[in-house]
Formats: structure tokens, C-alpha cells, sequence
């Protein structure tokens, strides 16, 4: 990928459909000041004025102010800084947090290549990076994984991660074009059905972290099989028919893949369907997990499974040093007393039940997964769905998955609620750690592809 300098007009065209590389536009954070540092020299959009270094961007009275300790330069509702050299220029956004409200929170350090978009709302102020799709493609390969993980694994990576990303640019276009309002909520005195995906995210195409794709910029150190894997697929994307796939990817389905409609909206995608990630001579029974005993006998098992592995080089490979603090995503249990359960679900729904007497499963997806789920205390019971509000309610960050039963027992005068659970996440499309153990035992990227992607096609796009 040669340097270019800036990228307001990327030049970039592959013969076979003339197309140009689209760029994107990523939120990277949102404060009441930011940080960062202009590695190199950057030009003002409207102004061309030439800066670098460190500076901080906060709510002024008249806009956004940048300041540093030579002063302040006001800059209306948005600001944008272009590169002198894309390859040679970088900008650092300190303090940034990753893994929002998941079990791996903190905040870093991260450095970025491109344009750096600065947007005023009210108080707060929010950064962007913009730069060409394929750059943005190898900083997501690395940051969702570990840049070390096998050629076919990387590239059927590069194929999902690239099909997503212009899915649901293509679907922005259409709701714009169609002025419909995007709902992601439905709430009733006795039901909440909320998922979560494109609700926040107007003022770029996608974010930077898990609620997205995990962006990182140059932070994480990419690697040359990173570079290749994107090279070699360049433009490529999963197709079913004439739209680009919705191509969903979590990091391990437990054993079996979930449906999209039943962790987003209500929308059937016939290349999303049930897949037990298991190759031909595991013998592992496709039995209804939709039942609430066939769920139970699932979860409670040890199934072969793609993603039922605990050999740690391909799991490094796979997942990032925050990831590795995770061990037991195949099967879990998480046990709470019931005063530290009733005032969990309180606090994290705002919903006060009393004291919760029983957790029920009302439907389950095709991995087991809960979809809907009563809760009763001895002041309220409620319905919650979808997957990720029933994560939510049940624990401090988020539950590994909603694919779990439910068991009470006594210790000592006291109930307990024992949560006995499969998977890691929602569970729809790739299972990333199942991807990984395909990859490492020989399975090409087209093959890892359309084992989760069934009845899907691959076509180069530009």
C-alpha cells in the first residue's frame, strides 16, 4: 500500500470494476477535553494553517478551542487536520478507553494515521480518523486479534471485517434515502426488547471499539502477514446475491451459531443461520437448543467444537493480551448470593424488582442463546431481550454470553443464583476462535468463510 499525501481524494482503482477504494470515517473517542499530539505537520482544513505537537480540544464559548501553552485558536463546530504525508505523519490521542463497560476496560494511549476530524455537541467533544477502507482494515485485523494468527485466519478476517463495514455503509445510505428513523428499542410496563447497533453513531460510519470493530490505529503493531492478508483479498467481500453480507463475527459461539434476528433487528439473513462449528468427523449432534432441556444437556456438555480448545499458542494468536485475562469462554459459571443479585439487576437496569426470586428463560435462539428473559423479585417482574440487555442486567461489565441456565441452591441459610453459561459473545456469523483452530489445522479463508457464512459467495468489489 503505497503513501499517499493526505487522503481528501484517494486514487486508488482496481481495474476490474474501476471502482475507487472508499475511505471511512471512525469515532474514535468523546470528552469534555481531549488530548492529542500532531506528530508531524498537519494543515488546518479551512485555513491551512501548518501545526504539530501537543494540544488539548475543549467546549469553548463561541465553539471548540484548541489549546496548548502558547495559547488557543478557536474553530468554530469542527475542525479537521490533514497530514502532510500519511506515512510519515501520525496523531496520538491520549487517554482513550477501550472495551467500554466490558470486563476489559482502560484507557490507553493510541496513534493514528489519516485525517484527524474534530466535533463539537453541546459540551463534548468527539474525535475522528478518516483514511482509506484497506488502511483501516489492517489496524482492525491486528486490533481484533493478534496480528501473529495464520495467513487464512487474517484473510477471511480482512473478507468479514470489510463486508461489514461497507454493509452498514450501505445501509446508512439507504436509511438516509428512505428518511426512516432507525429504532432499536421496545418498551412496554412488562417488556424492554432492545439491542444494539446503530443507534449512536451519526456523525461517523462506524467506532472504534467493541460495539463496532476494535480500531486501534498503528497501536497495535501490525505485522507483514497483517499487510499481506488485506493485500491478497484486496476489495473482496462476502456477497449473497446482490447485497454485501452482513458479516457478524464474535469470539467464541460456544458450539453453534446464533440467528441475526435474534440478537438485532427483526431481519432474516438466510447466509446467518445455524451452523454447529464442528468438522465433519467430530460427531457432534445438531439437536433443537431452542428446548429448554436440549439447552441445558448443551450447556452443561463438553460438545466438540471448533472453538472447545485450550491450546494457548493458537489462542494467542487469536486474541489480544486484555483478551488472554479471559480463559474459561467455552463454558463458564458465575454464581451471585440473591441480595448481590437484586441489587446488581438494580443497578444496571434502573428497574427495582426487590429482592429476585426466580430467572427465567422465555425463548432461546438456535445456540441457546436467551432471547427473552423474566425476571421476578417481590416488587416487579419484567421481560428483558435482547441478548446483549440480559448480559447487561447480570453482571457488573457483561456476561460472557446469554447462552446459560439457571440453578438455585442454599449455603448456609442463603440462596444462591448459579448462571452455568457457553460462549463468548453474541454468537452470530464467525467464531473467531473456531476460525483461528480451522485456520491453524489447514482449512483455507474461503473454507472458514463458508462454513459460517452458508450459501454466501466471494466477489472482488473494486
Amino acid at each position: 500500500m503505497p503513501g499517499r499525501r493526505g487522503i481528501e481524494n484517494p486514487d486508488k482503482r482496481y481495474a476490474m470494476t474501476g471502482k475507487t477504494e472508499p475511505e471511512i470515517s471512525v469515532g474514535i473517542v468523546t470528552g469534555s477535553g481531549l488530548t492529542f499530539t500532531l506528530n508531524g505537520d498537519f494543515a488546518v482544513s479551512d485555513s491551512g494553517k501548518i501545526l504539530s505537537g501537543l494540544y488539548t480540544a475543549v467546549a469553548g464559548a463561541d465553539g471548540l478551542l484548541l489549546q496548548n501553552e502558547a495559547g488557543s485558536l478557536r474553530a468554530g463546530d469542527e475542525i479537521t487536520f490533514i497530514p502532510s504525508d500519511f506515512r510519515s505523519c501520525s496523531f496520538t490521542l491520549h487517554a482513550v478507553t477501550i472495551g467500554v463497560s466490558f470486563h476489559w476496560q482502560r484507557n490507553e494511549d493510541q496513534t493514528f494515521r489519516g485525517n484527524l476530524k474534530f466535533i463539537l455537541h453541546g459540551a463534548q467533544v468527539t474525535a475522528v480518523n478518516i483514511l482509506p477502507v484497506e488502511e483501516y482494515l489492517v489496524s482492525v485485523i491486528s486490533s481484533e486479534m493478534s496480528a501473529t494468527s495464520s495467513l487464512e485466519l487474517l484473510k477471511a478476517h480482512a473478507v468479514i471485517s470489510r463486508s461489514w463495514l461497507l454493509a452498514q455503509m450501505d445501509k446508512t445510505l439507504q436509511l438516509s434515502d428512505t428518511g426512516e428513523k432507525y429504532r432499536t428499542s421496545f418498551v412496554t410496563d412488562d417488556e424492554i426488547t432492545r439491542w444494539y447497533d446503530r443507534e449512536d453513531h451519526r456523525e461517523f460510519d462506524v467506532c472504534a471499539d467493541d460495539h463496532c470493530q476494535r480500531y486501534q490505529g498503528i497501536t497495535r503493531a501490525s505485522t507483514d502477514s497483517v499487510e499481506e492478508a488485506v493485500r491478497n483479498t484486496g476489495g473482496e467481500v462476502l456477497m449473497y446475491g446482490d447485497f454485501i453480507c452482513d458479516a457478524r463475527y464474535s469470539k467464541c459461539c460456544g458450539g453453534a451459531t446464533e440467528l441475526f434476528e435474534n440478537v438485532w433487528e427483526p431481519v432474516s439473513h438466510p447466509y446467518l443461520r445455524k451452523v454447529i462449528d464442528a468438522g465433519t468427523g467430530a460427531r457432534t449432534t445438531d439437536v433443537d437448543l431452542t428446548d429448554e432441556r436440549n439447552a441445558a444437556d448443551w450447556i452443561n456438555g463438553n460438545p466438540a467444537a471448533f472453538c472447545n480448545t485450550s491450546d494457548r499458542h493458537i489462542l494467542s494468536q487469536v486474541l489480544n493480551n486484555y483478551d488472554q485475562e479471559t480463559n474459561d469462554f467455552y463454558r463458564w459459571e458465575v454464581t451471585y448470593r440473591q441480595d448481590e443479585l437484586s441489587d446488581l439487576v438494580r443497578e444496571r437496569t434502573g428497574i427495582d424488582f426487590g429482592r429476585i426470586t426466580s430467572i427465567e428463560p422465555l425463548n432461546r435462539g438456535t445456540s441457546g442463546r436467551i432471547i427473552r428473559l423474566r425476571i421476578t423479585g417481590d416488587r416487579k417482574s419484567m421481560v428483558l431481550g435482547k441478548e446483549l440487555e440480559i448480559r447487561k442486567a447480570l453482571s457488573g461489565t457483561h456476561l460472557y454470553s446469554s447462552a446459560f441456565i439457571v440453578e438455585k441452591a442454599e449455603e448456609q441459610g442463603e440462596t444462591l443464583f448459579v448462571l452455568k453459561g457457553a460462549g463468548w459473545g453474541h454468537g452470530v456469523g464467525l467464531c473467531q476462535i473456531g476460525a483461528a483452530v480451522m485456520g491453524a489445522t489447514g482449512y483455507t479463508y474461503r473454507q472458514i468463510l463458508f462454513h459460517y457464512f452458508m450459501g454466501s459467495e466471494i466477489k472482488k468489489l473494486y
